[in-house]
């Protein structure tokens, strides 16, 4: 290791100057504060040895400039005065250790071999964060002009700070966008929040998304920070961002203008540091346009706008997919497509978007003998295709009855619905006609 030797004694230098060197160690000598502080200013070491009391300037102004110049650097004080003040005053401004005079030079060389195993561990976690980065790095995969265009753009906006609003059908990978910003952001060592707004029932949006204090409420027995304060330093990703309550807009709105959040049931305001990403599949504008949504907090959300392509806006994009998905399911043997398979898959118009491409690939994976075009929009196992409109008329021969039969087409009804909507309470809600309350109130029952 390289090693800062600052003492004013001129024989317990040129002593441990000497040991040190003949372990092995790069040691840089000094007899007082200035010349320690010149030496730091010059060159980087990875450890400081130095005495507390230093002519010209003392062992803690040492201390200071070698944790600034360096925050990895290990310091070491040494001092004839050992005081736990003293100690404490060298720990608190970022010292390492401190050894008391006299010491043996075991002592030292005792604290060295500590410090040397220290960095060979961080210098571990550090490779293997790298390699974790790497390997869960998001992929867009795509060749087209408009992917390439997309990439272009997200390349362009992903170092700033500003709001994101991802707009694209189901499917398309909007999520994926929004984690290759974050990677690819000066946030990326800090968390991603994802959110999905329509997941979380209406009457516990604004508590889990700003937090609450104990006692706000029924079952509040203790602070909660809620998933903003969990992305200090990160991204928050609001996924279904046009479901949000016109409460909570309201709220989000504030937060996103102070920077601060106020939790449910608390009197006092939190500042937040995050970054704000959202998405949303429906058109924004009209639900404004509407007064579902509020006009300043569309604006405030869609600084930059990426739009996502459909997958048949990108067929030319198919045949890299098709290698992509196959070769994380069979690393050893991806598909390859035949001139039939391929042209099946141009011509299939993909409703469901790259998310219905992969299920498909995973299909072909799993039943290689099976024609492709039988693998689309394939039912699940003991359920019935979804209908294309609403249930048919009974069966005369098996009727079970005026209430059975009415709580079977309602069911019917939903599930049509709830497929139609991808998941999505709101947006299902709206195909229905009904209050979003009634429709989960009838999912719940």
């Amino acid at each position: 290791m390289k090693i800062l030797m600052v003492e004013d004694e001129r024989m317990t230098r040129i002593s441990l100057t000497g040991i040190l060197r003949k372990e092995g160690h790069e040691v840089v000598p000094c007899p007082d504060g200035p010349t320690a502080l010149a030496a730091l200013e010059s060159d980087r070491f990875e450890v400081v040895l130095t005495d507390l009391n230093l002519p010209g300037a003392d062992g803690l102004a040492v201390l200071e400039k070698a944790v600034a110049a360096n925050p990895d650097c290990k310091v070491i004080i040494m001092t004839a005065y050992a005081s736990t003040e003293s100690a404490v005053a060298a720990l608190r401004k970022g010292a390492y250790d401190y050894l008391s005079k006299p010491f043996q030079p075991d002592e030292v060389l005792a604290r060295l071999g500590h410090i040397t195993a220290l960095l060979e561990v961080q210098q571990e976690n550090r490779d293997l964060k790298k390699r974790i980065r790497a390997i869960g790095s998001p992929t867009i995969v795509g060749a087209s002009v408009v992917m390439q265009k997309l990439l272009k753009t997200i390349d362009s906006v992903a170092p700033g700070e500003f709001n994101v609003l991802i707009t694209g059908p189901s499917g398309t990978g909007k999520e994926l966008v929004a984690r290759t910003l974050h990677q690819r952001s000066a946030r990326r060592d800090g968390p991603l929040v994802a959110i999905n707004c329509s997941a979380i029932p209406e009457t516990l949006l604004e508590s889990e998304l700003f937090g609450y204090r104990k006692g706000a409420f029924t079952g509040a027995d203790r602070n909660h920070d809620g998933y903003i304060r969990r992305a200090a330093g990160g991204t928050v990703f609001l996924d279904d961002v046009d479901d949000l309550p016109m409460t909570v807009q309201v709220k989000l709105l504030r937060v996103i203008q102070e920077r601060e959040i106020e939790p449910v049931g608390g009197r006092e305001t939190v500042p937040v540091d995050f970054r704000l990403v959202c998405a949303t599949k429906v058109d924004l504008q009209t639900l404004v346009a509407e007064g579902k949504f509020r006009e300043d907090l569309y604006y405030r959300l869609n600084v930059i706008p990426l739009r996502l392509p459909t997958l048949a806006e990108r067929r030319e994009d198919i045949p890299a997919l098709v290698e992509h998905f196959s070769r994380r399911l069979r690393p050893e043997a991806p598909l390859q497509l035949d001139g039939e398979r391929l042209e099946t898959l141009l011509a299939h118009h993909w409703p469901g978007n790259v998310r219905e491409l992969q299920n498909v690939v995973e299909r072909m994976v799993a039943l290689p003998d099976i024609p492709v075009h039988s693998l689309f929009d394939a039912p699940l196992a003991g359920r019935s295709a979804p209908p294309s409109a609403g249930p048919s008329g009974p069966d005369p021969a098996a009727f079970p009855g005026y209430r059975s039969y009415i709580q079977e087409c309602e069911e019917r009804i939903i599930q049509w619905a709830l497929r139609k909507a991808d998941g999505n309470i709101s947006t299902a809600a709206r195909l229905l006609d009904l209050p979003r309350s009634t429709l989960r109130s009838k999912l719940e029952k």
